[in-house]
């Protein structure tokens, strides 16, 4: 099986080579003065190569603005430091952060100076989205301006030393109009109308594992690919690689939907690509009743990203990177997952491939029969999968996708659907919604800044007026390519011609592979990360 496979500015006119593309057949060729990208002045230099990959595809290289930094003056390395809740604040107990109210920011300015550094306060303001007031997030406290990241590094260790806390930051990071670049951006364009191969997404040998978007696209032969959906990284928030959000596989629901979150809809032929928002419903029937599940293919009691029942803890609502918390559920697992079920206190009745049970086992955990699946209880729900399953019964497991309009939604075994959020682009128009898919974290202005205001690498996805699937990646966390904020995202996505729009995992995640190598540079310090799921554009297999 597939899944298991171990502008208005300065264009330049002449054929340009940027970065390490891949060699191809045939050659590339620079796009048309137009649809320059709506990032810095106007009248920035922008390069286009673009490249064919195979019939259907193309693969475009945008690089926009000056190539050295340095010829922009407003971009300059500086320390931004950590502010505690202070004396004068709404919540003095509060744990440092980035952003504060002015009073807390101008105690820590003016301690700073006491103590022989160059602190400035600055304001904070942010862009209005389609569900988000913007404005003011808050107020930061920065040292100094550096010319290199090694100047700034040494002033944090000098501010560490002096017992504050705080990192050494680039301004071209902050997301203002007139940074003068660069940027570089990558985009795979399918055209379903000479496309002969696949489209696909996997997540590969088991959901509890993560592997690089590299890795799955040579285990797979892909043409290229890109990372995909959000996924659990840290195992104090479930099982790492594991879909924070809906998977949907071949057809098959293999992870529930963060309730409402929007979604990325592929189908292998590359067709009727969409954007849509789902939620589901889930149960467990044994001969005499039945039972409401909670989750699919996740550890009990965390789920990431929010958005899933009543009594989650502290909310039932999307609530982007936290994990909330139910000590009572009812989760079913497939063959899918991984070698062992999650280990823990409760009860497991655990199922052959035809559905019948054929242990009981508490704690709950382990191995799992060749092509059967389980039910696990924690909590209050024990006592409900005590009563229903028993030894050499049946129980049937069942999932069902529902749409906006609470249409049931039926996938077929030709579809996939991964996690996204937030919205960037709806029937043409910038439709940006962080407030409705959790990026606004009530209390928390600084993990917004961080996430949606701030530039950061990005991976987007959606679909051109043409019926094109496109899929976009922007490098970030450096000088040589700032990255994206979200709203940034949401006006490239329009400027490239997307219809619809949504924003996948992005960060250290965002990678773009073309015929086995990497071709964008991934923010992690590592190198290329591991993740949950990649959106796989397979060649046309013989006999297809």
């Amino acid at each position: 099986m597939k899944k298991r496979l171990c502008g208005a500015g300065a264009v330049l006119g002449v054929l340009v080579t940027v970065g390490a593309l891949p060699a191809q057949a045939s050659a590339p060729a620079v796009q048309p003065d137009r649809h320059a990208l709506p990032l810095g002045p106007t009248d920035l230099p922008e390069t286009r190569t673009t490249t064919t990959l195979q019939p259907g595809v193309t693969l475009t290289r945008i690089v926009r603005g000056a190539e050295d930094p340095s010829h922009d003056p407003s971009q300059h390395w500086t320390v931004e430091v950590s502010i505690p809740g202070g004396v004068t604040s709404p919540d003095p107990d509060a744990p440092p952060t980035a952003l504060k109210d002015r009073a807390s920011a101008d105690e820590l300015a003016a301690e700073l100076k006491r103590d022989g550094f160059q602190a400035r306060v600055e304001q904070v303001t942010t862009p209005k989205a389609a569900d988000y007031a913007g404005g003011t997030l808050g107020w930061r406290v920065r040292i100094g301006t550096y010319d290199s990241q090694s100047a700034a590094t040494t002033e944090r260790t000098r501010l560490r030393t002096a017992g504050y806390s705080g990192s050494a930051v680039y301004t071209g990071w902050d997301g203002d109009a007139t940074d003068r670049g660069p940027w570089r951006v990558d985009v795979l364009t399918i055209d379903p109308r000479r496309f002969r191969g696949s489209l696909d997404a996997s997540y590969g040998p088991d959901l509890e594992q993560r592997e690089t978007t590299s890795e799955l696209s040579k285990s797979a032969d892909a043409t290229a690919a890109v990372n995909a959906g959000f996924f659990v990284l840290d195992p104090k928030a479930g099982a790492p690689g594991d879909p924070a959000g809906v998977g949907v596989y071949d057809g098959r629901l293999l992870s529930e939907p963060v309730a409402g979150r929007p979604s990325l809809v592929i189908h292998d032929n590359g067709r009727r690509t969409d954007v849509t928002r789902l939620t589901w419903r889930g149960q467990v029937t044994g001969r005499e009743s039945t039972l409401r599940l909670n989750g699919v293919n996740r550890v009990p009691g965390l789920i990431r990203n929010c958005g899933g029942t009543e009594g989650d803890v502290p909310t039932a609502l999307p609530l982007h990177d936290v994990t909330c918390t139910n000590p009572d559920e009812l989760v079913a697992f497939t063959p899918d997952y991984g070698r062992h079920t999650p280990q823990g206190e409760g009860l497991e009745a655990v199922l052959d491939a035809h559905d019948r049970v054929v242990e009981l086992r508490s704690p709950r955990g382990g191995e799992l029969p060749p092509g059967g699946s389980s039910v696990q209880a924690t909590g209050r729900r024990v006592a409900d999968l005590t009563a229903l399953a028993h030894t050499g019964h049946r129980l049937r497991v069942s999932t069902t996708l529902l749409d906006e309009r609470g249409h049931r939604v039926s996938p077929s075994p030709r579809t996939d659907i991964l996690n996204a959020g937030p919205e960037l682009v709806r029937d043409g128009r910038l439709h940006v919604t962080p407030a409705t898919d959790g990026m606004v974290h009530p209390g928390d202005p600084s993990w917004y800044y961080g996430w949606v205001h701030k530039r950061n690498p990005r991976t987007l996805a959606g679909v051109d007026a043409a019926g094109r699937t496109v899929l976009v990646t922007a490098d970030g966390r450096s000088t040589d390519s700032l990255g994206l904020s979200i709203g940034e995202s949401a006006k490239v996505a329009k400027s490239l011609g997307l219809r619809d729009a949504v924003n996948l995992d992005g960060g250290g995640s965002t990678t773009m592979v073309t015929n086995g190598d990497v071709i964008n540079e991934p923010s992690d310090a590592a190198g290329e990360r591991p993740v949950g799921d990649a959106l796989l554009i397979l060649p046309r297999r013989h006999g297809n």
